[in-house]
């Protein structure tokens, strides 16, 4: 596995080691041994979950605030553009984004630690996206924050075809309206 950082201070595009011959091709999805030494980072997960997702849907920017989660993301089909989004407080790149391709073909994850908001566009026809979590999902604790907040600025890319959204995303507050002490995960 090789990791890449992104131009946030946690952020990373873990690409792995392909293995193939006549028969196909392997690959591992997860080692903590490899991920701790190439990030300094020891995680644990905890529950996992998996999406599909439609050409044009847009999921988030989800988050959660007092039980934040670490995220590890891939692509099982399909092709997505995953974003993440600075929320540690006051962390100097709070607000900041930085958005990869993934896709079943570059067999690439993204790796969220806690403290960002999450989302994805897809790109292709169909998309399977799989979740590795570090801390259990809790509806109290849930947050969204909009997709096209012009302060954040996420350059999604452009479809042909219309955004499908949920009524909670189209209706998220925007980064400002968020409440630092009830939203925000503090930074320690």
């Amino acid at each position: 596995m090789n990791a890449e950082r992104l131009g946030i201070p946690g952020l990373y595009l873990l690409k792995p080691q392909l293995f193939s011959d006549r028969r196909g091709h392997f690959f591992e999805t997860w080692n903590d041994d490899d991920f701790a030494r190439l990030t300094r980072t020891k995680v644990s997960f905890v529950q996992d979950a998996q999406s599909t997702s439609v050409r044009g849907t847009l999921r988030g920017l989800h988050f959660q605030c007092r039980l934040p989660q670490g995220k590890l993301v891939r692509v099982t089909r399909g092709e997505v553009f995953d974003v993440a989004v600075d929320l540690r407080f006051p962390s100097p790149t709070f607000g900041r984004w930085a958005g990869v391709v993934l896709s079943a073909e570059n067999r690439a994850e993204f790796w969220i630690p806690e403290g960002f908001a999450h989302g994805f566009l897809v790109l292709s026809d169909e998309a399977d996206v799989q979740y590795k979590f570090t801390e259990h999902r809790s509806p109290e604790a849930e947050r969204v924050l909009r997709y096209d907040d012009p302060d954040i600025g996420i350059r999604w890319p452009e479809l042909a075809v219309p955004l499908v959204l949920s009524v909670r995303d189209t209706t998220a507050p925007r980064l400002r309206e968020l409440d630092p002490e009830r939203d925000w995960t503090p930074r320690e």
